[in-house]
């Protein structure tokens, strides 16, 4: 007994030592909650809220890593700890190094599995890895994954031991040398390219199930016809029934159940209540599996009543609309950005600050651009009542933009490779994010970068999930097809091209810079915005008076704009916020009150 109180107060200061190690790397800006993080309680909540099973694992905090040549063993000893889930670039992994292409990235750390979980199966979860990943458990391949943005899981049962466990994790990433999406990291940062981001940078999470479980919910709302249709897909064919119960608050409002794979079919109540930015409410539910009449498993989720679609007015004008009403979509440019985690926020509640300044601000959309964030950023939009046009990150070789006209230029041709990069991880993005309420708009790709074979590409989106729009191409190229046609046009609004049978909107304006002295990441001289001013007041005007003209250009036919942007990032000065959050450039009052005239602008 001794001997193992001994054994445990030295493993505890062995622990406690290796923490105290930890500090954040380089001395760029960094936000209050990098500078407050704890690395022994990193992004501890629930990653996946939309279904939640209530026992899991989290294996975020400090990991061993090791950076070697590219087709090497794995190395013998590991060269220090990392900060998962943080890139390896980043402040926040505790390295901030850079990785080429002919180089991989290593993870070691070892874990446990709780006595209570003994006759489960055991799933070990990764939120994101960028780019391709390999994974050993008691040095046995468990599996594989390509893709920056979405998360995967293998079940590792049949490899667990009793005790310590080991995990393994190999990255390679060729960031803009390579043939996959990548958004807008790049080797050699500047402008509005940006750090690479390496390896890890979502939470890593074990979570026990039954032999058969839920793999994946889809749930898709009609309004039209009232009602809910839930499918439940799991990993086996031989459960003999799903049930699925929708609840307003603790009220059960709807309850339905299908045999072999069936969808579930519900029927909501006859006074459902709507979803939209204005009354964000959403029904819980509880879906549960069974075999040979007993529940074997169960998750929890969450829907919204809500549809998303275009209609041609009185007036020939094409508009977008919310819940079959005319809704003018405004909001800005978030790319989801951090200076000391790069694309991983320091915390949720950093993850949420951006979101619930944006709704301060008097939006009432954001545009997720060229990047898709971890599970609960959407569930935060959900919950505070945010529609979310959606980029699929761009990468691969580009044609000439052509942004002032339709496209009659040469289609840039892809390599097979690079084509099957996009359109696996493309589905993959769909698939992961199909049952979240406040996505209302797919845009495959954004101002021709890596555009390839738009209409079918189009046409395939349409096809996958027709309970949304698409959106081609923002900033063009641009083609007839999908249900918008997207102007980019800075700094002020401007409308040079319509389209009176598809919705017709300003994808990205504005850009208005300010430096604030002691909250940039680079050198002043080597910022940039599309214009720049010296004041607060100054940028509160501007954005006032392209606010005013937009109210003029949405009566000729805009149905929607995004300002860039939410925050400034590394060299770019464009933001309403500091890139750091810090300090908020504008005038806020003035902002909102010109905001909610903007988004207001079509109710009747």
């Amino acid at each position: 007994m001794k001997k193992n109180f001994l054994t445990m107060l030295l493993a505890l200061a062995l622990c406690s030592s290796t923490f105290a190690q930890w500090k954040p790397a380089g001395d760029k800006i960094k936000t209050s909650w990098g500078e407050q993080l704890d690395p022994k309680n990193v992004l501890p909540e629930y990653p996946r809220p939309i279904m939640e099973r209530s026992d899991w694992k989290n294996l975020n905090g400090l990991w061993k890593y090791a950076i070697t040549k590219k087709g090497t063993p794995a190395p013998a000893a590991y060269q220090g700890d990392i900060l998962v889930p943080f890139a390896v670039e980043s402040s926040l992994s505790g390295v901030g190094k850079m990785i080429n292409e002919k180089e991989e990235l290593w993870y070691q750390r070892t874990f446990d599995v709780p006595s209570n979980w003994r006759g489960k199966q055991v799933l070990l979860h990764f939120g994101a890895v960028d780019w391709k990943a390999e994974v050993w458990v008691n040095d046995v391949k468990v599996g594989e994954h390509t893709g920056g943005f979405t998360p995967f899981y293998f079940d590792i049962t049949s490899v667990l031991n009793k005790g310590n466990n080991d995990l393994v994790v190999k990255v390679w990433d060729p960031s803009d040398r390579g043939e996959q999406p990548r958004g807008k990291q790049i080797a050699n940062p500047h402008g509005i390219w940006y750090t690479p981001v390496t390896g890890i940078w979502q939470t890593v999470w074990l979570e026990p199930v039954a032999a058969q479980y839920i793999a994946n919910l889809k749930t898709t709302p009609n309004i039209d016809n009232n009602s809910v249709k839930v499918e439940v897909a799991a990993n086996t064919t031989s459960a003999d029934k799903v049930e699925v119960k929708v609840f307003d608050g603790k009220n059960l409002v709807a309850k339905g159940a299908a045999l072999n794979g069936v969808p579930v079919e519900l029927a909501m109540p006859a006074n459902a209540k709507l979803w939209s930015p204005d009354s964000p409410f959403l029904y819980n539910m509880e879906v549960t599996l069974y075999k040979d009449g007993k529940a074997i498993d169960q998750v929890k989720s969450y829907t919204a009543m809500r549809k998303y679609s275009i209609r041609k007015g009185p007036n020939g004008i094409t508009r977008l609309q919310l819940n079959n009403k005319d809704y003018f979509q405004f909001g800005p440019l978030d790319q989801g950005w951090w200076p000391d985690g790069l694309y991983t926020a320091p915390t949720d509640e950093a993850l949420v600050y951006d979101l619930k300044k944006t709704k301060d601000f008097g939006y009432n959309m954001v545009r997720k651009h060229v990047k898709v964030e971890p599970a609960r950023w959407y569930t935060h939009c959900d919950q505070l009542g945010l529609i979310v046009w959606q980029d699929m990150p761009n990468g691969g070789p580009s044609p000439q933009w052509q942004a002032r006209n339709y496209f009659n230029g040469t289609e840039v041709i892809r390599s097979a490779a690079s084509e099957a990069n996009y359109r696996k991880e493309w589905k993959e993005i769909i698939d992961c994010l199909y049952s979240y309420p406040s996505i209302a708009v797919w845009v495959p790709f954004n101002e021709a970068w890596g555009q390839f074979k738009t209409p079918e590409i189009v046409a395939w989106t349409k096809e996958y999930d027709p309970s949304r729009l698409v959106n081609p191409a923002s900033g063009g190229n641009h083609y007839t097809c999908g249900d918008i046609l997207d102007l980019h046009h800075y700094p002020g609004p401007n409308m040079f091209l319509y389209d009176p049978r598809r919705a017709t909107v300003l994808g990205e304006y504005g850009g208005i810079g300010l430096v604030v002295e002691g909250n940039t990441w680079v050198n002043d001289k080597k910022n940039w915005g599309y214009v720049k001013f010296n004041t607060s007041d100054e940028v509160t005007n501007e954005y006032i008076k392209y606010g005013r003209h937009l109210l003029e250009l949405i009566q000729k036919g805009f149905s929607a704009a995004v300002y860039t942007q939410t925050t400034d990032v590394e060299g770019e000065i464009n933001g309403l916020l500091t890139y750091d959050r810090k300090v908020i450039k504008m005038d806020e009052a003035k902002i909102r009150e010109i905001n909610q005239k903007i988004c207001n602008s079509l109710n009747k």
